[in-house]
């Protein structure tokens, strides 16, 4: 990575990056699993599946309810975010990852600002997520934007025996 590299933020464009989904998705979901297993011992999905699954059910990431957006640094896909809707007034952040590699350089920052602009241009007055626990750093980064800690919601996709290893969050948009 070039010290004058930056970061470039857009939507996904199909069926072209698709690639990008698929490995960024499953990077994620796997770093994620592995990290479950090895400090809770549990193991809460099938990353490869999950990802089927997803890219069957693509159409909630985009508009006009939703987005799905990746960061580029010297034209390498480097992150990935997504905004699905859970009703007319409420958006979801889900599957947001950057690369390792490309970390504490504002990546995740602008992926989270490219979705919370999304999602008030959508007419969303709140946005929601889940988070595993061990996540810090996202905690962080999330309320440093003002998200705050919030009890399960109802929406949520997440299994009832994953639930007690997750952070659940939400941010006024109005």
């Amino acid at each position: 990575m070039n010290i004058n590299s930056t970061i470039e933020i857009r939507e996904a464009k199909f069926p072209n990056d698709i690639d990008y989904i698929k490995g960024l998705w499953t990077d994620y979901l796997t770093w994620g699993n592995d990290k479950m297993q090895l400090l809770y011992g549990v193991h809460p999905h099938n990353p490869t599946e999950a990802v089927k699954e997803d890219i069957k059910n693509i159409d909630k990431f985009l508009p006009p309810n939703g987005r799905l957006v990746l960061a580029f640094i010297d034209n390498k896909a480097c992150g990935i975010g997504c905004l699905k809707s859970i009703n007319n007034e409420i958006g979801e952040i889900k599957r947001m990852y950057v690369d390792p590699t490309f970390r504490k350089i504002g990546a995740g920052r602008a992926i989270l600002q490219g979705l919370l602009n999304a999602a008030k241009e959508t007419g969303y007055q709140k946005v929601r997520l889940d988070s595993p626990i061990f996540m810090e750093a996202a905690h962080s980064l999330y309320r440093s934007f003002g998200f705050r800690e919030i009890p399960v919601y109802d929406e949520v996709e997440i299994p009832e025996e994953f639930r007690q290893y997750l952070l659940f969050m939400e941010i006024d948009l109005v």
